[in-house]
């Protein structure tokens, strides 16, 4: 069957222009003309375009898309599989940048006084607002969330230094007892998930056993969490959770 430019602009939802342009590089060149000149475009044609679309949503520039079509050594189902793999990839980033935005959102909420600059020194690439967003979904309506923003929005940078000095020494400590290959139920494991504990109870909120078992459940549950805790040390963040929820039965 063919089809007229007109047509073929309003099936693709692109332009005339745009199709003119393809055909003036080579890009899309219709398979036929009538006796007056005029482009008609075929099925091949059509199934080029989808193409050439579906690359340049992806952000290729033209002259590589060009290539990648022409290739001789690849079939549809190969273009099928390299647009999935694309647009699964894509999709990941997007997410990210939505998860991103999310967080930035929500720190404006905890109203952290500092400049970029001291918030790059105190923080790093470790953002406190990102378990403040999580603790807002879950508890955003109890006083403990309440009292964490109105703390937070107080702190100073020699607070936050003091914050992440007292995370860096627990860090430390509880990656020696991971190392030392104590079980998650020991002493010495469950008094460091005791120390994490209180250690949000000093400078956020009250935390309660339940909630702690909460948020170690969000270590193992949010790849977040755990790519957090997996960068202190591997394995971590199940070892954490598992000595939280030993120290909430050992305290009940």
């Amino acid at each position: 069957m063919a089809y007229t430019v007109g047509q073929v602009a309003r099936v693709a939802g692109v332009t005339v222009r745009t199709l003119h342009h393809y055909d003036e590089i080579g890009l899309l060149s219709p398979s036929g003309r009538t006796a007056a000149g005029y482009r008609r475009y075929d099925d091949a044609d059509l199934q080029r375009l989808q193409l050439v679309l579906y690359y340049r949503e992806l952000g290729f520039p033209l002259e590589e898309i060009a290539s990648i079509i022409d290739d001789p050594a690849a079939d549809p189902a190969a273009h099928l599989r390299r647009q999935h793999e694309l647009l699964t990839v894509r999709i990941k980033r997007l997410q990210e940048m939505v998860t991103a935005i999310e967080f930035a959102m929500e720190a404006s909420k905890l109203n952290i006084q500092l400049t970029p600059e001291e918030r790059f020194e105190v923080f790093g690439d470790f953002r406190p607002e990102e378990h403040e967003a999580e603790a807002e979904r879950r508890w955003g309506d109890t006083d403990a969330y309440r009292e964490s923003s109105r703390r937070a929005s107080r702190y100073s940078r020699d607070d936050w230094l003091r914050i992440k000095a007292e995370n860096e020494d627990w860090g430390r400590r509880i990656v020696a007892v991971l190392g030392s290959n104590a079980p998650a139920d020991s002493p010495e494991a469950m008094e460091l998930a005791e120390e994490h504990r209180q250690i949000i109870g000093r400078w956020f909120y009250d935390c309660s056993y339940e909630m702690h078992t909460g948020l170690a459940d969000m270590y193992l549950a949010d790849e977040r969490f755990t790519a957090h805790y997996e960068s202190i040390a591997p394995g971590l963040a199940a070892y954490l959770n598992e000595a939280i929820h030993a120290n909430a039965i050992s305290r009940a």
